[in-house]
C-alpha cells in the first residue's frame, strides 16, 4: 500500500508525471489531481483528475528515476550501468562499493541489485540531493558517504568508479576487494581510460576494457532508421582480482 511521503510515477495517454503522495493539488493540462488520495492506494490503480481523465499510479523503477530523478550532473546512461552490473557478475550477495555518487542514479541501479552499497561523493551538496532520490527509491541498503573513497574501509565484491581516475583510486580499490571481486572503472575519456588500464594491469589478474554503442530506432510514416543520437557516452574498464 502507498504511503504519504512516497514518490510515483503517474501515467496517462502521452503524459507522465514523478509526483509524491501527501497532502496538496498537482496541476496537469488534464485537470489537478489529488496528491492525498494517492495515498492508500497500490501500484497500478487509477486516479482521475477534476476533469475524469484517467492516470495509472505506478512506483518507479531505477529506469523512472534516471528520467525523471533531480540531477547534478549528467548520471551514467543505463547501457553503461548494464554494462558493468553484466561484468562484474553483481548478485544479491555482493557488497558494492560506488564512487563519484552523482544524483544517485547508478547507486539506485546497484542497490536494486546488491545486498548493500556504500556510495561515496566527495562533493557534500551531490551527496545530500542523491540521499534524498535514493531516500525516494526506498532503498533501505544504500548508504551515501559524503567523503573520498580513497578514505574507504572494509571489504567489498564490487567497486564501481565514476569519477576522474587516478592511479591511487585503482590501488586503493585492489585493497578494498575480496578475492575474485571485480573493478569496474567509468571513464568519458581516453586519457582516463589509460590511467585506469595502466594502474589495473598490474595488479589485476584479468584486466578488459569496453565501449558500448548504442543505436535506438525512429520509426515513422516515411519509415525506419536509427536514431541521430551520439551513440558513444563512456569506456567501462573492468578488472578481477
Amino acid at each position: 500500500m502507498i504511503g504519504t511521503g512516497e514518490r510515483l510515477l503517474l501515467v496517462g495517454e502521452d503524459r507522465e508525471y514523478f509526483v509524491t503522495a501527501g497532502e496538496g493539488k498537482f496541476s496537469t493540462d488534464r485537470g489537478m489531481i489529488d496528491l492525498g488520495a494517492l495515498a492508500g492506494m497500490n501500484s497500478g490503480d487509477e486516479v482521475r483528475t477534476h476533469l475524469d481523465i484517467p492516470f495509472t499510479v505506478l512506483r518507479p523503477r531505477p529506469t523512472d528515476f534516471f528520467v525523471h530523478a533531480k540531477r547534478s550532473g549528467a548520471p551514467m546512461l543505463p547501457k553503461d550501468i548494464g554494462m558493468v552490473i553484466a561484468y562484474t557478475g553483481m548478485n544479491r550477495d555482493d557488497r558494492v562499493l560506488d564512487a563519484g555518487t552523482g544524483s544517485g542514479v547508478a547507486a539506485i541501479y546497484f542497490g536494486s541489485i546488491a545486498r548493500s552499497v556504500k556510495t561515496y561523493e566527495v562533493r557534500p551538496e551531490f551527496a545530500r540531493l542523491a540521499e534524498k532520490n535514493i531516500r525516494n527509491a526506498r532503498l533501505e541498503n544504500v548508504e551515501v558517504v559524503a567523503a573520498d573513497m580513497l578514505e574507504a574501509a572494509g571489504e567489498f565484491d564490487v567497486v564501481h568508479l565514476d569519477l576522474t581516475i587516478t592511479p591511487a583510486h585503482v590501488e586503493h580499490a585492489f585493497s578494498l576487494l575480496t578475492p575474485g571481486g571485480y573493478l569496474s572503472c567509468y571513464t568519458p575519456f581516453l586519457e582516463h581510460t589509460f590511467v585506469a588500464l595502466d594502474a589495473a594491469t598490474p595488479l589485476f589478474r584479468d584486466v578488459h576494457c569496453y565501449e558500448c554503442m548504442e543505436r535506438e530506432l525512429t520509426r515513422s510514416a516515411r519509415g525506419t532508421r536509427p536514431s541521430t543520437r551520439v551513440g558513444h557516452s563512456g569506456y567501462i574498464t573492468v578488472a578481477r582480482k
